[in-house]
Parts: structure tokens; C-alpha cells; sequence
């Protein structure tokens, strides 16, 4: 068994807290702040992310007495911190001083004060001063007892995730020169023959700046790179100061996994993360919003490779970013969260402790709302502090599943560039749909990077893997030599890491596998469909296929293909290697996991549950295992369940009835 990542100090049972900007407010709001956080039973609160304004005023003049007290006040009320570097956004004095910080958009826009995030990442400048501002603060906190973890910056890459400075175009070419050596390698990746691209030096190479046409799609696959990297490497500067001066203190930063965060390929960030930790929020227009909450969980625990991980951030209500922030409904925050620990969380906080009366983000729920006490967000905050005591024993926990979905980031910036057969395919929506029909048969996944594809799963499951290297799809085709069901669909394997057209027919690099050969792409109009022949519907998406040694198990019934086939199913060694050639409709991809389900053995974590009920099993080291039941229907559910209910403190023999829009945790064993 791996070793364990490290954990916050002192912090005990499952970690309930949140964001705490005690500068916002005075002395006497301060002292209520702790004496209602010890009433909900908050253990850990995150400090001073956005606080360098007011530490060092003015440059070189620093304040730290507010802040002092605010630790010792912490701590003698038992309540951790995570302590931030302060870092999140530089102080107007510095802009002014140094505006060569600030980032650039693509098209030369340069992005000023009066936001947050409003430096260049690859400044040096910038980089300077937030390691000087990082190193202060481990050598006076560093021996504080309230010290829990280290929050380095903030959602790093949220609001510039891609910086065109003159910084960047710099950095950009010490990554390309360590990445490929000389300019020829270069040239022969970036494919430079077409439209006289060619370069004799590195210093000659921009970032993919605004152009008349279509930018080199690999030098934009290497700058999304090299821009996810740069952001790691700010990270692991800061990190590398903090370890320095206290080693013993873990470090994190809260990332963003969601199908809206697109930029940042954190599994390549997984390893230099003492643990793993994420923000997240739901979309209020979403019906199945909680759909992408489980997924957004099965992400955060499959980079941190099934560890448990922490809930950095999200929100007990409304948000203030969204076109119409909904607040939300009955029950619905506590099943958010408990969602999040069933599938692997051991923390759940919030932005924020106390909603703000100022600044962009006042309408933002928080933990203490602006009506006070006296208000259900209030009422839900105590009672969510009272179940996540309730579920101590739970922490340390893995989450069991059988079933693994292949998630890459790479193919996400690289599928869907201009230029491609169709410019309506959404990456994050073809993962979705088939997380969407697992999700609603019950059957848990784990998410993991296509270099890391279980050997041990029974199913798995590898949506529009566009860009693939052969060692990662040599274990994909190994997952099905030794026994899993794999299927892949359609836009996968099509090109090299270096987004190179694999020749000799598609899907390239699982042609062998799948037993395939596609000689053409049919991408399909707006609104338009086909029919297969067992009556369900396909859109986007129709190829040209032809059977080199697998078996047709659905064949288009219409359309230029007609009597081709659509779907595809090979024998690999001791397993199968699907292929879905197309984007199904609902039903149809219901229908075909269904039989994949079936041909692996895969049963649902709790039989007979109706849709809406969402079950997910953890297990301890000593053999307990947690059986999550979180009831999404307006109606109560009679569960098969023998254990001891654990919110509720409540033995159960037989059956279990779980409340309408209510959540019930049963250890078994």
C-alpha cells in the first residue's frame, strides 16, 4: 500500500470549517466569530489569502499584530488554521510600482489593478517579492500552535490561467528549450513545414498571440502546457520556502476540478501536493448539478490518487458569479456535502465563514449569513457541524469502485481547438454522458489520467481520448488484455502527444485494439440525427467504419453509413475493447452500458435504489466499510441495509428508510 499523505495537525474527525477574513470586520464582530465557530463545531479555518494589503501597507512596512491576535484567539478556541501565504493578490503599492507584473491577454490587453490575481505568474518580479512575502510568514507563524496546513496562494490559474507577457514569451522559451533542445526537434514537432512556421532560434518563438487565422494547433497544445506547468512551478517556489522553514507542515493549495475548469492538468500537479485539495461549486441552472458534483469529487480523489482529500471550498447557498444565483433549496447543502465525504472527502469548508458586507463578493452565501442566526443557512451550519461529528469514524476511508474513467486534460485543450471535423464537440460533455449513465445505475468510478488506467477495474471507460502517447495507450490496451471491459469512443487516439495525425485510418492508436479501421469522418449537421438499428438516436458525430476483426453490435439504419457499423465490441486477450463510433443518445448509451455492465459482472453499490438515490461504499484499512445513501427525490426510500446508522445514531436490522432529500450513512461492519 502507498504511504499516506500527510493530514492538517491536530485536526481531528472529519475537518469542518472555512474561509475566515477576520480584516473585513471589527474587534467585537471577531470575538463572535469564535465564539459561534466553537457552536457549530468548526475545526479549521483558512487566514489571510487575500491579506497583503493589509501586512505590508506600504512596501517594507509590515503589520502583523492584528493577525497574531487572530491566531492566539484561534487557538485558545481549539480551531486550526490554514494559514495562507498571502500571495492570492499583490498590494496596489506593488502594481504601481512594478506595473511589468501584470498579466497580458492574447491580444496585448493588459489586465490592472482593482480585481484580484492581477500579476503575471511568471514574473520574476512578482515571483521575488511573493517569496520574500512567503518567508515572512513561515518564520513567524511557523512555530504557531494553531498551524494546521499550509494554503499556498488561491485557486491558482482561475482568472489568468494563460499570461501573453513579455514574462511569459520569456519563460515560454526556457520550457521549449528544456522540452525539445534544439529548434529542429522543435520544428518537427510543431509540424513548422506548413505555412512557412519554420524557426531558426528559440528567441524567434512567441506565445500563441492573436493572428489572422488559425494559430499552430501544437505550439497552442505546448503553450497550455507550459502554462499549466508555470502556474505548478509558482507553487512549488512558494512550497519549497515554507518546507524550508517548517518542514513538518503540509502544504496544499486549493485547486478547481470541474467540468468547468479547464486549464490546469492537475494530475500532473497530483505528486508535489502534500494533499490534494479543491474548490467547488455547483451551476444553479444545472437540474443534475449533483451529477457533476459526484464527478467533480471522483476527480479530486483520483488526483490524489484515492487518498482522501480535502474540500477546500464551497458554497452553503447562492454564489455571486453566476448569471442568476439561485439560492439553494430544502436539505440541499447538507446532501452537497455530504456527497463530497461520501466520495472521499475528509474536510468540508466553505467560502466563507461570515458573508461580507463589502466588496464583489457580498452576495456570496457564507456559513453566517447577513440575516444572522436567525436563518436557515444558520440552522444547516450548525446542523452540518453535528454530522460531520457524527461521521469521525469515517475519516482515512477509501472509496471502493470498479469501474475507472479516463480523463485527460491535453485531449480536453486539444479536441476541441478550431480546425477539427466539428467545432460543437465539448470534451467535459462526452466524459459526462457516461459518467451520467454510471452515475445513475449506481456504479461508483474513479477518474484517473490515461497513463494511469487500472489493471484491476472490471470497466473502463476512455470518452474521446483525442491525444494519446504509447505508453499511455499500450495501458489502456493492457486493462483489457488482462480482463476489463474497456470501451472508447469516437475521436480518441487520433493523434500523438504531439498532435500529429496518427496515419493509416482511425482511431489511430486503438485501431489494433478495437479491431477497427475508420477511413473517414461523417461529423453530423446542427440538429441533425441518425438512426441505429436498434431504434436509438446519434448526433454530432458518424464515421466511415469498417470491421478488422471485431463484431458490429450496432449498425447505422440510415444515413449516407447505412448498414455500417456504429458500435463495435473486439475480444482482447481476457477481455473486450468496445469502440462507440458515434455520441449516442441518452437512451442508447444507456443500452450500451448496460451491457457492458453486465458482460463485467459490475452490480450496483445498493440494489433496487430508484433514480435519484445515490449510494457510494468507503472502506477502512481494518475492514469497515460506510454505506452513503443520499436521497435526491421528493420521496422517502426504503434501503436493504445492517449496520448502525450513523447521523442518525440509529441501529438497522433489515431495511433503512431514507427521508425524502436526506442523507443517511450506515457502518456495516
Amino acid at each position: 500500500m502507498t504511504p499516506r499523505r500527510p493530514w492538517p495537525l491536530n485536526v481531528e474527525g472529519i475537518a469542518y470549517g472555512g474561509d475566515y477574513n477576520p480584516e473585513q470586520w471589527p474587534l467585537e464582530v471577531q470575538l463572535e466569530d469564535v465564539r459561534l465557530m466553537k457552536e457549530a463545531g468548526v475545526g479549521l479555518v483558512s487566514v489571510a489569502i487575500f491579506s497583503w494589503a493589509q501586512l505590508e501597507p506600504r512596501e517594507g512596512d509590515f503589520d502583523f499584530a492584528w493577525l497574531d491576535a487572530v491566531l492566539d484567539r484561534l487557538h485558545m478556541a481549539g480551531i486550526g488554521v490554514a494559514l495562507a501565504t498571502a500571495t492570492a493578490s499583490p498590494p496596489p503599492w506593488l502594481t504601481r510600482k512594478h506595473p511589468e507584473i501584470l498579466p497580458r491577454l492574447a491580444d496585448g490587453t493588459v489586465l490592472h489593478q482593482g480585481s484580484r490575481q492581477s500579476y503575471a505568474v511568471a514574473s520574476p518580479v512578482f515571483r521575488n517579492y511573493a517569496l520574500g512575502m512567503t518567508r515572512r510568514m513561515a518564520e513567524r507563524y511557523g512555530d504557531h500552535p494553531a498551524l494546521a496546513v499550509w494554503h499556498v496562494d488561491n485557486e491558482l490559474g482561475c482568472h489568468v490561467p494563460h499570461d501573453y507577457s513579455d514574462a511569459a514569451a520569456k519563460a515560454f522559451r526556457h520550457w521549449l528549450r528544456a522540452r525539445y533542445g534544439t529548434p529542429a526537434a522543435l520544428n518537427a514537432a510543431w509540424g513548422t513545414a506548413f505555412w512557412s512556421q519554420r524557426y531558426d532560434s528559440f528567441d524567434e518563438i512567441l506565445p500563441p498571440l492573436s493572428a489572422p487565422t488559425f494559430v499552430n494547433p501544437t505550439q497552442q497544445l505546448d503553450f497550455a502546457r507550459f502554462s499549466s506547468d508555470e502556474l505548478l512551478t509558482h507553487y512549488r517556489a512558494l512550497r519549497d520556502v515554507l518546507r524550508e522553514v517548517t518542514p513538518d507542515v503540509p502544504t496544499t493549495t486549493n485547486l478547481m476540478m470541474s467540468t468547468a475548469t479547464k486549464w490546469m492538468d492537475y494530475f500532473s500537479w497530483s505528486q508535489d501536493l502534500d494533499l490534494v485539495a479543491n474548490d467547488h461549486y455547483t451551476v444553479a441552472r444545472d437540474p443534475e448539478a449533483h451529477i457533476e458534483l459526484a464527478f467533480s469529487a471522483d476527480l479530486s480523489r483520483g488526483v490524489a490518487g484515492g487518498e482522501p482529500w480535502m474540500l477546500m471550498e464551497h458554497s452553503t447557498s447562492a454564489v455571486n458569479w453566476q448569471p442568476r444565483n439561485r439560492a439553494k433549496g430544502p436539505g440541499e447543502m447538507l446532501r452537497n456535502s455530504l456527497a463530497h465525504v461520501a466520495r472521499g472527502a475528509d474536510a468540508v469548508m466553505f467560502f466563507q465563514w461570515r458573508q461580507s458586507a463589502a466588496g464583489a463578493e457580498k452576495y456570496h452565501s457564507a456559513m453566517l449569513p447577513h440575516a444572522g442566526e436567525d436563518s436557515d443557512v444558520w440552522r444547516g451550519t450548525l446542523e452540518l457541524g453535528r454530522r460531520l461529528r457524527a461521521l469521525a469514524p469515517v475519516r482515512g476511508s477509501r472509496v471502493s469502485a470498479d469501474v475507472a474513467l479516463v480523463f485527460d486534460y491535453p485531449s480536453w485543450w486539444a479536441s476541441e481547438m478550431e480546425g477539427h471535423p466539428t467545432q460543437a464537440l465539448s470534451y467535459p460533455d462526452e466524459a459526462m454522458r457516461w459518467y451520467r449513465a454510471l452515475w445513475q445505475r449506481g456504479i461508483t468510478v474513479d477518474i484517473v489520467s490515461p497513463g494511469a488506467v487500472p489493471t484491476d477495474h472490471r470497466v473502463v471507460i476512455v470518452p474521446t481520448l483525442y491525444t494519446v502517447d504509447d505508453s499511455a495507450a499500450a495501458r489502456i490496451a493492457e486493462a483489457a488484455h488482462e480482463g476489463a471491459s474497456v470501451l472508447v469512443t469516437f475521436f480518441s487516439g487520433i493523434v500523438d502527444e504531439h498532435d500529429h495525425v496518427r496515419l493509416g485510418g482511425y482511431p489511430g492508436a486503438f485501431r489494433e485494439l478495437l479491431g477497427v479501421r475508420t477511413e473517414e469522418f461523417h461529423p453530423l449537421l446542427q440538429d441533425e440525427t441518425l438512426t441505429l438499428d436498434d431504434g436509438t438516436r446519434a448526433s454530432l458525430w458518424s464515421e466511415k467504419t469498417r470491421l478488422e476483426g471485431a463484431q458490429a453490435v450496432r449498425t447505422w439504419a440510415d444515413g449516407p453509413l447505412e448498414g455500417l457499423p456504429a458500435v463495435t465490441r473486439n475480444r482482447a486477450g481476457r477481455g473486450s475493447a468496445w469502440y462507440v463510433g458515434t455520441r449516442p443518445d441518452a437512451d442508447g448509451v444507456a443500452r450500451i452500458v448496460d451491457a457492458l455492465l453486465d458482460e463485467a459482472g459490475v452490480a450496483p453499490v445498493a440494489a433496487g435504489l430508484p433514480l435519484g438515490v445515490e449510494a457510494v461504499r468507503r472502506r477502512a484499512d481494518d475492514g469497515t466499510s460506510y454505506l452513503f445513501l443520499i436521497n435526491h427525490t421528493h420521496q422517502d426510500v426504503d434501503v436493504a441495509a445492517v449496520g448502525h446508522e450513523l447521523i442518525r445514531g440509529q441501529d438497522v436490522s433489515a431495511r433503512l428508510t431514507v427521508p425524502a432529500l436526506e442523507t443517511a450513512v450506515v457502518r456495516e461492519r
